[in-house]
């Protein structure tokens, strides 16, 4: 048996790793940092395990929500081994809340029950003004549908005046901040 030496063997861990592909896993975020760089790191755990995830800040305009601590999501990246530091990690491309499916069917029973009501009829609908002079927006103020929304405001409509309402975007609660902040 031939005997390696770390570097060899971190070489051998990186070779098997890149040839891994990207992967598709499921658990609980923990030790959720967001970084004055505009990184956002995070361990992801279930019962039996852990590893430590990174979002880099090119990524990030990829996840429209708030990562949040002790909250299931799937996410598909590709694991790397830092060498010097002995460290494995998932590189984050795409993350989605675990119960994405849950919620949408929520959301279209919810819309069919306002549809019962009448509130989707047009007789409730008024008319969009071509050029908007004020427009609001509902939503985190940390998101990043937030900074990308305001940005092509600005370019769009450089006049316009934007009223931010913060509100919860997930969770609970955010329906009922959501629709307060419509009001």
């Amino acid at each position: 048996m031939k005997v390696l030496t770390v570097s060899e063997l971190a070489k051998n861990i990186n070779y098997f790793l890149e040839n891994l592909g990207e992967v598709w896993v499921e658990g609980e975020t923990s030790n959720v940092r967001y970084s004055s760089l505009g990184h956002i790191y995070f361990t992801l755990k279930d019962e039996d395990a852990q590893i430590e995830c990174v979002v880099f800040r090119g990524r990030r305009s990829r996840i429209q929500f708030r990562i949040e601590e002790g909250k299931k999501y799937r996410l598909r990246g590709s694991v790397e081994f830092w060498a010097k530091g002995g460290r494995l990690s998932i590189i984050v491309e795409e993350m989605l809340p675990y119960g994405i499916g849950e919620l949408a069917l929520k959301f279209e029973l919810l819309k069919k029950k306002l549809d019962k009501e009448g509130l989707f009829d047009p007789a409730h609908k008024k008319p969009l003004p071509k050029y908007p002079l004020v427009i609001g927006i509902v939503t985190s103020r940390e998101g990043a549908a937030l900074r990308d929304m305001v940005r092509n405001l600005r370019n769009r409509f450089p006049p316009v005046r934007i009223i931010l309402r913060p509100s919860l975007v997930q969770g609970e609660n955010a329906a009922e901040d959501i629709a307060k902040g419509i009001e």
